[in-house]
């Protein structure tokens, strides 16, 4: 394996496209409810893409180009990735792994603190070598050609591109899909990785006889996410294809399919960006739409949905947010996670951690190291 540099580029001819699409958009009435019951308010949305078309200052590129990132075959697919060595001697290498619809941009702000603490108020013994792969599929690496690119291949992929980086030990931590692959990767390579950090924890809820109050709430968050949230992950499990056509072909559907998760998986006051700033949003719909990987991205789904309760024997931190689709106590997260050894339950924040308390997440992650690194 040799990695190449690689950088992200977005041409003029690709941003004018993208305008003229926005501007030709065929919007359909009003939903005739005043909220987001039923998806995306219509205000929102064209706000949303008139901003994008006319105000949004299509940075994202440079924000990625100031970090190290290359791409590499690995199993056959080429692997985008940012490597970040920290300047500390003895930092511990760590892989991170964004889930949907996420991309590497959303840990650019936590790559900083992990890499050279002693530069942000921190210590120095918890410094990290950082990689982040973009998923096959999604951004920057190449979109699989035939089928099996599930999670356990993915994992199988991550270790390999560790490995060839020089990492024969190493820690993994994620959330929605990155929580799938880092706990998958566990079992992969138990005698390289020391331990997994999550920020999503998917595990069965509802099992005990005598549930606590907190249970009972958290049940009835779980049941209410599976009678109005779930259906965007039905379509992408069992017919990724069909939805690709509309979301690849339309800025404003991608926006809109995108936006919504933002809303509803964000610890907000009832708009998305009372969590996340608008540029965020933007920049990950972005990424998104100038790699053309709806469609690919979606495949995951439907590759691997089931591998969300598979059981975790690695070392493992759960940091659990209270706005996450997913928020299990200790006990039936101890279900899952065989050796669980750091478990919080924090006061703010959603499903990306890493964008919404980029602070809170990094101490998490030193935390749970600090006891396996």
């Amino acid at each position: 394996m040799a990695a190449e540099p690689f950088t992200v580029t977005i041409t003029d001819a690709e941003v004018e496209d993208l305008r003229e699409r926005l501007r030709r958009t065929r919007w359909p009435e009003p939903q005739p409810v005043d909220d987001w019951s039923q998806g995306v308010p219509i205000a929102y949305a064209r706000e949303l893409c008139r901003s994008w078309a006319e105000d949004y200052d299509f940075g994202f590129p440079e924000r990625v180009n100031a970090f190290p990132q290359f791409r590499d075959t690995v199993d056959g697919l080429g692997i985008h990735f940012l490597h970040v060595r920290s300047p500390e001697p003895d930092a511990f290498p760590l892989v991170l792994t964004h889930g949907w619809p996420g991309s590497v941009l959303e840990f650019l702000n936590i790559i900083g603190p992990l890499t050279d603490p002693r530069s942000h108020g921190g210590d120095p013994a918890d410094a990290f070598h950082v990689v982040a792969p973009s998923l096959p599929g999604y951004g920057w690496s190449d979109k699989p050609s035939t089928t099996g690119w599930g999670v356990n291949r993915i994992a199988a992929a991550w270790d390999t591109l560790m490995t060839s980086l020089g990492y024969t030990r190493y820690g993994a931590q994620g959330g929605d899909w990155g929580s799938a692959v880092s706990g998958a990767l566990g079992g992969v390579a138990p005698d390289r990785v020391a331990g997994v950090h999550l920020n999503m924890g998917a595990v069965p809820q509802g099992t005990f006889d005598e549930p606590t109050r907190q249970e009972q709430e958290n049940l009835k968050a779980v049941k209410e996410f599976a009678r109005t949230g779930r259906g965007y992950s039905a379509q992408q499990s069992t017919r990724p294809q069909t939805l690709g056509y509309a979301l690849t072909d339309s800025p404003a559907g991608q926006a809109a399919w995108i936006a919504e998760k933002f809303w509803a998986w964000t610890d907000n006051d009832g708009h998305p960006e009372d969590a996340v700033s608008r540029q965020a949003i933007l920049d990950t719909i972005s990424v998104y739409w100038f790699t053309a990987s709806a469609t690919s991205s979606a495949r995951l789904y439907w590759e691997s949905f089931g591998s969300f309760r598979d059981e975790v024997t690695a070392p493992s931190g759960l940091s659990v947010y209270p706005r996450d689709i997913a928020r299990p106590s200790r006990r039936e997260a101890a279900q899952r996670f065989t050796d669980l050894r750091w478990f919080e339950e924090l006061p703010r924040g959603g499903h990306f951690a890493a964008m919404e308390q980029p602070e809170s997440l990094v101490e998490q992650v030193r935390g749970f190291f600090r006891l396996v690194r």
